[in-house]
């Protein structure tokens, strides 16, 4: 089931109609996958509204975002361009690693996304989230498996520049990082993702993404070094989930960013992302997420 919010609230999508829900999406996340969707199942009884995609908002609000690290090919690129360095880092096989990214800075599909005051280096991260269903405390895989509620878009917008130079401090991205993400266009529930799934727990699910409407990346979701269950129960190790957290997958590779191209060539080819210039992310499965790049903000 494809769970979206418009402007009169949540619905359930099907096709070009829409079955209005009595609660939020964000409600439904709460109670977990089982009766979410007995809640959805009474709502489709009801009179379908006409849909459209230019009626999606922001889908939800997630509790935290934990934003991984688990495409071999996208860190050896990436590190060129961004760290000056090669290879892909003896400690990133030991462990899913994430970083936790600003939930308050999110964009729904379609919307304009403003590019920082002072950046020059603007680039998109084609991931695709987890929603996190049913959270608890250093949770095992199949636990962390059973509680997942379904997946969505996730755009981890990036200002490399800025990015490269605080990444020297040796912390991790800040102002390069926590000014945008885009989620969408929906909550695609676990249960619908099911023919995608192998047998090692992976989704096999095509992912590409375009700017203008000129293909830039494309690869596999099951090109991921660790499956959605191992990053959610290596998340809530000596920690805590909660159902409402998203956990991205961290970006695919073969250009499923600007900056592993970069490092790749040595060049800034394609270039960084302008104002009205238009990303556009599709994930089998789950669908199309469409973001437009908005001139900046002024400071204060």
């Amino acid at each position: 089931m494809k769970l979206a919010t418009v402007r009169d609230g949540a619905v359930a999508v099907e096709g070009d109609v829409a079955y209005p829900l009595p609660v939020s999406v964000s409600e439904l996340v709460a109670v977990g996958l089982p009766r979410a969707l007995e809640i959805v199942d009474r709502a489709r009884s009801g009179r379908p509204v006409p849909f459209a995609m230019e009626d999606l908002l922001l889908p939800f609000r997630p509790a935290a975002i934990r934003d991984f690290v688990t495409f071999e090919s996208h860190v050896e690129g990436v590190r060129r361009s961004v760290d000056n360095a090669t290879g892909v880092p003896e400690a990133w096989y030991d462990a899913p690693t994430f970083y936790f990214t600003n939930p308050h800075a999110l964009y729904g599909p379609g919307q304009q996304v403003p590019r920082p005051l002072t950046c020059r280096a603007l680039d998109f991260e084609l991931e695709v989230g987890v929603v996190v269903g049913a959270g608890g405390t250093s949770l095992s895989e199949g636990e962390a498996d059973a509680g997942i509620f379904g997946y969505t878009i996730f755009n981890d917008w990036s200002a490399r520049d800025l990015q490269s130079r605080e990444m020297q401090v040796g912390l991790g991205p800040a102002k390069g990082k926590d000014f945008a993400s885009s989620i969408g266009p929906w909550i695609v529930t676990a249960d619908e993702l099911a023919p995608y799934r192998r047998a090692d727990g992976h989704l096999d699910l095509d992912c590409w993404v375009a700017v203008n409407g000129e293909l830039v990346g494309q690869d596999r979701l099951s090109n991921m070094n660790w499956t959605f269950a191992e990053m959610i129960a290596y998340a809530s190790r000596d920690s805590l989930v909660v159902p409402g957290d998203l956990l991205a997958s961290g970006t695919t590779g073969g250009g499923g960013c600007l900056a592993e191209l970069w490092g790749r060539s040595g060049t800034q080819t394609p270039p960084p992302l302008e104002p009205g210039d238009v990303v556009t992310m599709e994930v089998a499965g789950i669908g199309t997420l469409t973001s437009s790049v908005m001139v900046p903000r002024r400071l204060p």
